[in-house]
């Protein structure tokens, strides 16, 4: 990085952490991001999950261009008929079950979660949230109130009352769900938990105890969406359909935009009693739903679902040969969603310090410092998979 340009961004962009990686990026494309130098490094993150048909996809660009020269931001989210909102909101719920066909787009996952939380409690009329333990679902008030984490929940404390963790995984603790319960909020697969798959029937047995009580069921799909498991959502794996599901990161074709679906029924509460319920000023923003839908055209129209379950099976046995070298202990996940257990803390972040002199992005989980969450593009070809695995392997000593 340019010394002044450095000096700059640690004065004046805010620091979250007290060695940020520093990486200048100058240009990005498919799986690999290039720094001012010239060097390639291979992006085994896709910038937290969101680039899965790859950096800079041409079509998604000429989308965002064709788009930037129409209009951009010309009135508040739901009031103006928005050709970019209207036709990714329709191709989008024409690819889920039919009872999830309303959108309210949102500009980012946290604030869906939040969206989502607000209208669950008015649709039910019930004050109580119940959620798991290892959970991430953003870093709002809401969302925050619903993590799983308590390390970062602690410091914001007091946060929302009546709500409930559950150990996740744990079928026996569904019985906690009750008739006070507005929502149960859950991801299909745990990411920033550590990639954490529930046992099988779990998430039936979930849905059957909201179904009972009356509560509604939240999936929080901003990471397992869009092909990243694959299949083109997390939830199809179990057969189980959420009353609302979240989306983000994905969804915007790298641009911000988030959203939370649900029945017309239960959708129809943010417009009266009062109206404008809920509102959002830059939500579905026009060049972020075209850039969406463009991307989403792509996801479809190539099968990158498919492609990241044959190559994310693929990757993941690869991997497993690297079991017991530099504290590696296990290697798990679900399509192109894949985590590397460590021993201990200190052996995770050596390897992923080390990987990334490699010239590896990629990082420890946030919410388990023993484990390397690997969300690659996917689009990442069999050649880069097999660069990916040498390169942690002489990361790994």
């Amino acid at each position: 990085m340019s010394d002044d340009l450095r000096a700059l961004f640690l004065r004046h962009v805010c620091q979250t952490s007290a060695a940020p990686l520093g990486l200048e990026v100058a240009r990005a494309a498919g799986a690999t991001i290039w720094d001012r130098h010239g060097h390639a490094y291979l992006d085994l993150l896709a910038g937290m999950g969101v680039a899965n048909v790859g950096h800079t996809h041409p079509e998604v660009v000429a989308s965002v261009c064709a788009q930037a020269e129409r209009h951009l931001h010309v009135m508040v989210y739901g009031e103006f008929v928005q050709a970019a909102q209207v036709t990714l909101a329709a191709r989008l719920t024409a690819l889920l079950p039919p009872r999830l066909s309303v959108v309210y787009f949102t500009n980012s996952g946290a604030e869906a979660i939040d969206g989502a939380l607000k209208t669950a409690r008015k649709h039910t009329g019930r004050r109580r949230f119940v959620a798991f333990e290892g959970g991430f679902h953003g870093d709002t008030w809401g969302a925050l109130s619903i993590g799983g984490n308590a390390l970062y929940r602690a410091p914001f404390e007091p946060l929302l009352p009546h709500t409930t963790l559950l150990p996740f995984g744990d079928g026996t603790a569904l019985a906690a769900i009750d008739a006070d319960t507005a929502a149960v909020v859950i991801e299909p697969v745990q990411a920033e938990g550590g990639v954490r798959i529930p046992p099988p029937g779990y998430l039936a047995a979930l849905r059957r105890r909201c179904s009972e009580t009356g509560a509604l069921l939240v999936f929080d799909e901003v990471v397992t969406a869009f092909g990243r498991t694959g299949r083109l959502f997390g939830f199809e794996h179990s057969g189980v359909v959420p009353d609302l599901l979240v989306l983000a990161k994905a969804l915007g074709g790298w641009l911000p935009l988030g959203a939370f679906v649900g029945s017309p029924e239960i959708m129809r509460t943010l417009s009266h009693d009062p109206p404008l319920a809920h509102v959002t000023t830059f939500g579905g923003h026009p060049l972020s739903c075209a850039a969406g839908l463009a991307a989403l055209d792509v996801l479809v129209r190539d099968d990158l679902p498919a492609r990241a379950a044959r190559l994310g099976a693929s990757l993941q046995s690869r991997l497993r040969t690297l079991v017991g070298h530099g504290g590696l202990a296990e290697v798990r996940g679900v399509g192109m969603l894949i985590g590397l257990e460590f021993d201990d803390a200190a052996a995770c972040a050596r390897a992923a310090q080390r990987a990334f002199t490699q010239r590896l992005v990629l990082n420890w989980t946030l919410h388990r410092d023993t484990v390397i969450r690997l969300a690659p593009p996917l689009v990442l070809s069999e050649s880069e998979a097999d660069d990916a695995v040498a390169r942690l392997g002489a990361a790994l000593g």
